[in-house]
């Protein structure tokens, strides 16, 4: 499941070091900006900070909204980052129609399934994928080598940034499931700072943070930390 990895809106390495992985929120973020000025300023500021895979995520936008958004970042840091959209195919490939630099899209379990993503977004694009269960393993096992790069597995620890989030992994249900698949596992749900070396050690090829960043007054130094940490 190797594939070259550039930032010019191609698929992350399947490498086992992502390390951090900005999910935004832009509840959160516009906390400290108005208008979509939070969501960017906290993605300027987390690549600046050497976040190399940013995943645009909005539930309750609009497929025009999210799609300028998406844009917006894209056109921000995409020839720095990994751009990946939540959830919505259909604003992934209207944005890289365009010419943005999105990489692909993160699924969920009740989205379009992945097979038929990476049919329509093709070899180069990024297609992850969350997975949360011994079941959501053996599904992808099935898969044809390639059809995903990355899984989200989680949640670690209940968070509020995800309502309906299933039951909480911990340290040790996270490794195992880790563990059970060859595909890269990012860490996902409620991580933080003092998360990120037991999750490395648990087999994690990296860890996902909402919060931890958007919420900060300083995002910046807060994804600095998270690198850091990931680095020790």
């Amino acid at each position: 499941m190797s594939a070259a990895t550039d930032v010019s809106g191609r698929r992350v390495s399947a490498a086992t070091d992502v390390g951090v992985y900005l999910v935004t929120d832009g509840a959160l973020a516009d906390r400290h900006g108005v208008g979509g000025a939070g969501v960017l300023r906290v993605v300027r500021a987390a690549v600046h900070a050497d976040v190399r895979i940013v995943q645009v995520r909005d539930k309750t936008a609009s497929a025009r909204d999210l799609l300028a958004l998406t844009a917006a970042v894209a056109d921000a840091v995409g020839d720095r980052a990994t751009v990946v959209v939540d959830d919505r195919l259909d604003v992934a490939l209207a944005a890289r129609h365009a010419g943005h630099r999105v990489a692909g899209v993160h699924l969920g379990q009740s989205d379009v399934p992945v097979e038929v993503a990476r049919s329509l977004l093709g070899a180069d694009a990024h297609v992850g994928l969350t997975a949360n269960s011994p079941e959501h393993l053996a599904v992808v096992e099935q898969l044809p080598r390639g059809t995903v790069d990355l899984l989200g597995v989680g949640v670690v620890h209940p968070t509020a940034t995800k309502a309906d989030h299933p039951p909480a992994l911990g340290h040790e249900g996270f490794a195992r499931l880790a563990a059970a698949t060859d595909v890269p596992c990012v860490a996902i749900g409620g991580v933080t700072l003092d998360d990120v070396a037991p999750l490395r050690a648990a087999g994690a090829a990296g860890v996902a943070v909402v919060s931890g960043i958007c919420a900060a007054a300083d995002p910046g130094a807060a994804a600095a930390a998270y690198v850091a940490a990931w680095g020790a």
